[in-house]
């Protein structure tokens, strides 16, 4: 069951997919149709979970649900999944890859592999200032207090020098 995602408590469930690239206007268009769709269906076990989504910077897919309401399942979780794997190959974008940390230069949104951050951490191009992109957060209260943070405050900061 599709709720707006403002109107999700603060400790819904989140999971976090950053693209490698920035979304279109089109494909934020179909994606945020598809994924309303994708909610309106999503079951556990046969029982509606009550979910949302956001898009965060054109390249953001950010997963809700409310499990005060009914927790995700591994089948329910799995079947997320499914949905972003197949957004992924439709778009030919990259939506799961681990290995992709996201950063802000500026105003802009970096994504690079996870061995190019370090060099960068290590020349000095990333600082403790620099702001990354936490996707391990787990909660929507995280995503707007954990989520977009300075490299010292995440998990990014054993790479600094």
């Amino acid at each position: 069951m599709y709720v707006d995602y403002k109107d999700l408590p603060s400790n819904a469930r989140v999971w976090v997919y950053q693209s490698d690239r920035e979304f279109t206007q089109e494909e934020i268009e179909i994606i945020s149709a598809k994924a309303i769709l994708f909610i309106d269906q999503w079951t556990r076990h046969g029982d509606d979970l009550k979910g949302s989504f956001t898009l965060r910077y054109n390249q953001f897919i950010i997963l809700a649900i409310d499990e005060n309401f009914n927790s995700a399942s591994g089948c329910s979780i799995d079947a997320s999944v499914r949905f972003i794997k197949s957004l992924e190959e439709e778009f030919q974008i990259d939506l799961m890859d681990k290995m992709n940390i996201s950063f802000k230069d500026g105003e802009n949104i970096n994504v690079v592999k996870l061995p190019v951050f370090q060099e960068y951490a290590k020349n000095q191009k990333i600082t403790k200032e620099t702001i990354v992109f936490n996707n391990m957060i787990n909660t929507k209260e995280e995503v707007d207090s954990k989520w977009e943070v300075s490299a010292q405050e995440s998990w990014h900061n054993r790479f600094l020098v």
